[in-house]
């Protein structure tokens, strides 16, 4: 921690670097704006971490009918049938295919209840200004980034059954409520990831800790 507080940072050096061009910029008022892009100048992202908060607590609320309402509704000549992402699991178990019913179900229930209990601690950690591990917090704010897109599988594998399915006449697939409210999850927290900012953990590791989002 001692190595870290004689770093000298752009913070500490009264330096600001514009969130779009990233051109560096000295003796930054309230109100600025960037010389090269004209936008709005901050050290910080503007209050990140309420709006953090409110992404991740909609993304929660949306997980719930993700996992319960159906996905998809097959119509075929002998019958109708609804899957929610669980039934589409179990049913790729069932048939021997694991491989395919694991990687639904890590994509798919595993990853969006990874991310979103991240980002949780990462902003519970950072309301509190605590410095516990901060190398650490910041890999998996980097890993959040990333997988963050690959969420999407539910979604793509629906929108290809359906058009594969009813090219060749088989049956009808239509898309239900739940692949909405999946796709709102996906959405919601990667507008959150992108929204928090993490140079806020490390504002704990400032001799004068204590900045607010």
């Amino acid at each position: 921690m001692e190595a870290e507080a004689l770093m000298k940072t752009a913070a500490r050096s009264g330096m600001v670097s514009c969130h779009y061009c990233a051109t560096l910029w000295k003796e930054v008022k309230a109100h600025d704006r960037c010389g090269r892009c004209g936008a709005a100048l901050h050290s910080r992202r503007p209050d990140s971490l309420n709006r953090t908060w409110a992404l991740v607590i909609a993304a929660c609320i949306m997980y719930i009918p993700a996992n319960v309402l159906p996905i998809m509704t097959t119509v075929s000549l002998f019958e109708e049938q609804q899957d929610t992402i669980m039934s589409g699991i179990i049913y790729f178990w069932a048939s021997g295919s694991w491989i395919l019913a694991i990687i639904v179900f890590i994509a798919s229930f595993l990853v969006p209840l990874f991310k979103l209990a991240v980002l949780i601690l990462l902003l519970i950690m950072t309301q509190r200004h605590s410095d516990w591990r901060l190398l650490q917090r910041t890999k998996l704010y980097r890993l959040v980034e990333v997988t963050g897109r690959w969420s999407m599988l539910d979604v793509f594998v629906v929108t290809l059954l359906a058009g594969l399915v009813q090219i060749k006449g088989f049956a009808t697939v239509h898309a239900e409520a739940g692949i909405a409210a999946f796709a709102a999850v996906v959405v919601l927290t990667m507008l959150a990831s992108l929204s928090f900012d993490p140079r806020l953990m490390w504002d704990a590791a400032e001799p004068e800790s204590g900045k607010a989002a």
